[in-house]
């Protein structure tokens, strides 16, 4: 059983002072938009992607590809979405620190504007001890804390208001571990339990925390994803435990041990794209295949690629077509209905994993129509657009590490 506290936004403004001053370092360094008080509406303005590099984070507009902000914020830090479009959360020492892009967009009947206003690191800061994996979903976000097996969750766009945290509703699980939670639209909650030795168990928790059921099925169970008609994939050590309308099943991998630990989603296809690993005693496996996990049918495909890829490789078109970063410096372009590579667009020279997880490598965004491609090696960030394969190139003032779209 789960634990249930609410907290109100007056402590947690208190709660999100303390915490600014003594774990975060950031302060914007650079910026090349104008400083205003107020957001200035640009209709030729893009959304904007996050880059992490060593020692801080940058700003990057989508369209001409030029920085709009650099933020110092010391340590290794990782990104994620915050769901509302405009900010993005840091995991940083300490917690999840919010960042705003100053860059997100209005619906006025049949028509939507576009805003620009000045991005800022700001004081807001959610408190976890071991910053986990961030869950947009069902139109609230969902915060995991693996020291604590705490899990905060909060409306995305109460962010807006820039001077106190949202508020908040937490639930703590019995134990902790590297876990993650999806909320669900009818206020219950998919979560994860194990142990920092074991985990092979996902739940599903009514909205007061309580477990309604479980699957044990799902040894090292690690990541999540959507598909279509509201299903949630979550990875295994020997295929994936879908979820759909109350239930659980399996979808078996065709080899014993298989690790699909990371997965790419789309709410447009049935069908998940996640890595395969196939050695558990491997300490840095380069697997040449991807998953393709058709969640209507709880099956696998395996997919030779030709080439390795990381975790850092798994993206969706706009069609939900697969897209792969390979290390011969291609996107692999999957048709997820046939499980085919059907193209491969050159983007960067031919590169190797390195040997630590946290150190630089080619990373890849997908947003509609466009694949964003970071390259360490030279400093730079492409754009390539899926369906002609142009490529539009930038040279960047930091080495880029991890990067995410609003």
């Amino acid at each position: 059983m789960t634990t249930l506290s609410r907290y109100g936004g007056v402590a947690l403004t208190a709660v999100a002072a303390t915490l600014a001053a003594a774990c975060s370092s950031g302060t914007a360094s650079t910026e090349t938009t104008p400083p205003t008080t107020r957001a200035a509406e640009a209709a030729s303005a893009q959304p904007r992607l996050a880059l992490t590099y060593d020692g801080g984070v940058l700003l990057v507009d989508q369209g001409d590809l030029g920085v709009v902000g650099d933020f110092d914020l010391d340590g290794f830090n990782r990104l994620s979405p915050a769901g509302d479009g405009r900010h993005v959360l840091v995991s940083t020492e300490g917690g999840f620190r919010v960042l705003d892009t100053g860059s997100w967009s209005e619906a006025h009947g049949d028509h939507s504007h576009h805003y620009a206003g000045e991005p800022a690191l700001t004081d807001l800061f959610f408190d976890a001890e071991k910053p986990g994996h961030v869950v947009p979903h069902a139109g609230v976000t969902a915060l995991f804390d693996d020291a604590t097996g705490r899990i905060t969750v909060f409306d995305p766009e109460d962010l807006a208001s820039a001077t106190a945290l949202p508020d908040v509703d937490t639930h703590t699980l019995p134990d902790a571990h590297h876990g993650v939670a999806v909320p669900l639209p009818d206020g219950r909650m998919l979560v994860t339990l194990g142990t920092s030795e074991k985990r092979t168990t996902v739940a599903l928790l009514d909205a007061n925390g309580d477990e309604i059921t479980r699957t044990d099925d799902c040894p090292g169970v690690h990541g999540e994803t959507t598909a279509a008609d509201g299903t949630v994939a979550f990875g295994c050590e020997d295929g994936m435990v879908i979820y759909r309308d109350g239930v659980f099943s399996k979808a078996q991998a065709p080899d014993v041990y298989a690790r699909i630990g990371n997965q790419a989603g789309s709410e447009d296809s049935p069908v998940v794209l996640g890595d395969y690993k196939t050695d558990p005693d491997a300490d840095l496996e380069r697997p040449e295949r991807v998953a393709l996990v058709d969640t209507r049918t709880d099956s696998v495909r395996v997919v030779d690629l030709g080439a390795s890829y990381t975790f850092r490789s798994l993206g969706r078109g706009p069609a939900g077509e697969g897209i792969v970063l390979g290390t011969d410096g291609n996107l692999h372009v999957i048709d997820t209905v046939i499980g085919e590579v059907v193209r491969r667009i050159p983007v960067v020279d031919p590169w190797t994993e390195p040997d630590e997880w946290q150190a630089p490598r080619p990373a890849l965004e997908v947003v509609d129509g466009t694949a964003f491609v970071t390259d360490p090696a030279t400093n730079s960030l492409h754009a390539v657009e899926l369906e002609s394969g142009e490529v539009r190139s930038t040279r960047l003032p930091r080495t880029p590490n991890e990067i995410s779209a609003t």
